[in-house]
């Protein structure tokens, strides 16, 4: 379908847009276009983080890269002279993980390039000198999906019985109505079902197959949506449905939090299987009819399916509330005026605080 065009005139409240427009453009007079001026509201790493690489570790709040919640801005004349860097510069494109980190340390360019400059007037909480405010990355698109149209496959293995399935069954277990752990061996005091799979050290790519074929079958009750997840992967199921209801569920739909891999070089973006991978049963069906599949069993899973996901023309959508890390790997001003919706990873944390922090909503707790 052709894209939906707002004119600012149709705005109900067109003086007040006028006048945002008006006040960033004043703004933006502060600073001379014909410089190199890369603008925005500041973040910074509290610790060393994996997701960016472990850069700056010596002392990570060194480095600033954009909110980009709060919009960023950049002068003619960087502009021109990054454009000019991609059409003659190879550009390092191996994975894509953190887009906002990546392009200021691409504008950054080893010091030859202009650092961000802190502009207090952009926002995320509207306050009256702000010239751009943010609302949430959760939308309201009507009532949550039903919890039976959702149904969760986590992954586990033996090893991870005793240590991670009970993290899973003390926080968010309790609000899946359809959910299986898959394992290498079958355990009925969990319960959990083997698949025929064996475990592997690395990916999991067999183990992913085999439940989307599993999912398909007349084993699993039919839902519109599949969430597979990680055993220490901690999320709010109440918030992804709540998500989920921005989709339609007759569409191939893939969803999580988006990395690339190669994108420069013609290469393909996926779902990270730590922070929760959601496919709709028509994406899933696609998968398995299209013929896709692992080139071993320990492939990453998450990687296979995103190739797939290419091969098929489906997108992978991504959404900011899925996180493939801890919450000590993010910006505390980044995560602090977001509703979350995962979480990865039990290193060096107490997992059950971690989610009732950050993932486990009043209501909730009032339900405790």
């Amino acid at each position: 379908t052709p894209p939906h065009i707002i004119l600012l005139h149709e705005f109900p409240d067109y003086e007040g847009v006028w006048r945002k427009i008006q006040m960033t453009e004043t703004v933006l007079l502060l600073f001379c276009f014909s410089q190199e001026w890369f603008l925005g509201k500041r973040l910074h790493d509290s610790e060393a983080s994996i997701i960016h690489h472990y850069a700056f570790a010596e002392d990570p709040s060194a480095f600033g890269y954009p909110d980009p919640a709060a919009g960023w801005a950049l002068s003619s004349a960087l502009l021109h002279r990054l454009v000019e860097r991609i059409h003659h510069e190879h550009l390092k494109s191996d994975f894509t993980i953190d887009l906002k980190h990546e392009i200021a340390l691409f504008i950054w360019n080893e010091g030859k390039g202009p650092k961000l400059t802190p502009v207090p007037e952009f926002c995320r909480t509207p306050v009256a000198h702000c010239v751009t405010t943010f609302t949430s990355y959760l939308p309201n698109c009507g009532p949550p999906v039903s919890k039976t149209d959702l149904f969760v496959a986590v992954k586990t293995c033996k090893k991870f019985h005793s240590q991670r399935v009970p993290v899973v069954k003390k926080t968010w277990e309790r609000d899946a109505e359809l959910l299986e752990y898959y394992s290498d061996v079958s355990d009925e005091s969990i319960p959990a079902i083997s698949l025929g799979v064996p475990n592997t050290d690395r990916g999991h790519c067999g183990k992913t197959f085999a439940i989307l074929k599993h999912f398909l079958s007349d084993a699993v009750p039919k839902t519109d949506w599949l969430l597979i997840v990680d055993d220490d992967t901690l999320i709010s199921l109440p918030r992804l449905r709540r998500l989920l209801s921005c989709y339609d569920p007759k569409d191939a739909v893939s969803l999580g939090e988006r990395y690339g891999y190669g994108l420069v070089q013609s290469g393909y973006s996926y779902p990270t299987g730590g922070a929760g991978m959601v496919l709709s049963h028509v994406a899933v069906s696609e998968i398995i009819s299209s013929g896709c599949r692992c080139y071993s069993l320990d492939a990453p899973d998450d990687m296979e399916l995103g190739m797939c996901l290419k091969n098929l023309n489906i997108p992978v959508i991504h959404s900011p509330l899925f996180h493939q890390a801890r919450p000590d790997d993010y910006a505390e001003a980044l995560l602090s005026s977001k509703e979350a919706i995962s979480f990865h990873k039990h290193w060096n944390i107490d997992p059950i605080t971690v989610y009732n922090f950050w993932l486990r909503d009043a209501k909730q707790r009032d339900e405790l």
